[in-house]
């Protein structure tokens, strides 16, 4: 176990809090208002796996998610103005009002994006850690993804390349046991743990519960220090579990593929209520100190809606802006292949 100093303990829990509240309000507003129409994926009961890798990271390292994002989004320190105002499909979003809930992203953060199709964003993650061993930069990339990412081909091709070439990767599956509604017992072998897929690829890997935010910390350190030292790829499992229906702000026991029993069961394991717990009664937090943390959170909440309902929409000019490359942009690579710049159009577009 990481030895934290208090300071350190009450900025992770405080990231921590900051995450739950976020997406309580987003599941509230969602649900009252019918003004936020993208597809919205939370992550209750999940958050600290967000929390304590992305606590290890620099500004300069980069994260990549799916589309169960927005933890990973604060944790990396994503503007949460521009996230809400994307949620409202606003021009001051953080893909100009044009991606929603499923596209989030903040280059200065160092969170290059979110992608919904399942696995894709780990190629496009390992990509990026090849090209940060190339160039020689100190960086570290984080792929975030789930449990049902990891029955896609990709996932195994891009482990493959990362253990072969050494990249400085940290993939980190977050299993909460579901795609959608089919449980991982009727997808994958009762008999193999997913960590040990990766074993299989040569990867060092560990699997851990995902709830206990200082051991997430603790393993997460270990991780990236790792990934960061050259030595290579490490994978990590962290069991979790989501409280709200796959996609939307509310609950989904009527449906029947969980039982009321099972959702109880690991609500009573609630990262931020377990961690609050810990952190009172060894005396790092006072009651105080968390009703005055979730004061200033949620005053920061509001101040982040009424700046995304008081923004405009993007203009129908702008339907098309970043999609295409601009008119001349072949025709300049046409020519540079032609005088011996380039030797294929297709790496540059």
């Amino acid at each position: 176990m990481v030895e934290l100093s208090q300071e350190n303990r009450k900025r992770l829990f405080y990231s921590l809090l900051r995450i739950r509240m976020v997406e309580e309000r987003i599941s509230d507003l969602y649900a009252s208002e019918q003004e936020m129409r993208c597809p919205t994926h939370l992550s209750i009961g999940q958050e600290a796996i967000a929390a304590g890798i992305c606590a290890q990271l620099r500004q300069t390292d980069y994260v990549m998610s799916a589309h169960r994002s927005h933890a990973h989004y604060l944790a990396k320190g994503g503007s949460l103005k521009a996230m809400i105002a994307e949620m409202y499909g606003k021009a001051t979003g953080c893909a100009f009002g044009k991606g929603g809930s499923m596209h989030l992203i903040d280059t200065n953060a160092g969170f290059l994006g979110a992608v919904p199709i399942v696995g894709s964003t780990i190629s496009i993650s390992v990509g990026t850690a090849l090209s940060a061993k190339m160039k020689g930069e100190d960086r570290v990339v984080v792929a975030f993804f789930g449990d049902g990412a990891t029955e896609t081909g990709v996932f195994h091709e891009s482990l493959n390349f990362a253990q072969l070439h050494k990249l400085p990767i940290v993939l980190v599956c977050e299993n909460n046991f579901y795609s959608v509604l089919s449980p991982l017992s009727v997808r994958q072998p009762d008999n193999r743990e997913i960590y040990q897929l990766a074993q299989a690829h040569g990867l060092k890997s560990y699997h851990a519960d995902g709830n206990t935010l200082e051991d997430v910390y603790s393993l997460g350190q270990e991780a990236v220090d790792y990934a960061r030292s050259g030595k290579g790829p490490v994978f990590l499992e962290f069991k979790t579990y989501r409280w709200l229906e796959h996609c939307g702000p509310l609950g989904d026991e009527h449906l029947g593929y969980r039982t009321v029993e099972e959702i109880d069961s690991w609500k009573s394991k609630d990262p931020v209520a377990l961690s609050e717990k810990s952190l009172i009664s060894q005396s790092v937090l006072t009651a105080q100190d968390v009703s005055q943390f979730k004061k200033q959170i949620a005053e920061e909440i509001e101040e982040a809606v009424k700046f995304a309902k008081a923004s405009p929409f993007p203009d129908r000019k702008e339907l098309s802006t970043y999609l295409y490359a601009d008119d001349n942009f072949f025709e300049t690579k046409k020519e540079e292949m032609t005088n011996g710049k380039t030797s294929d159009l297709r790496a540059s577009a």
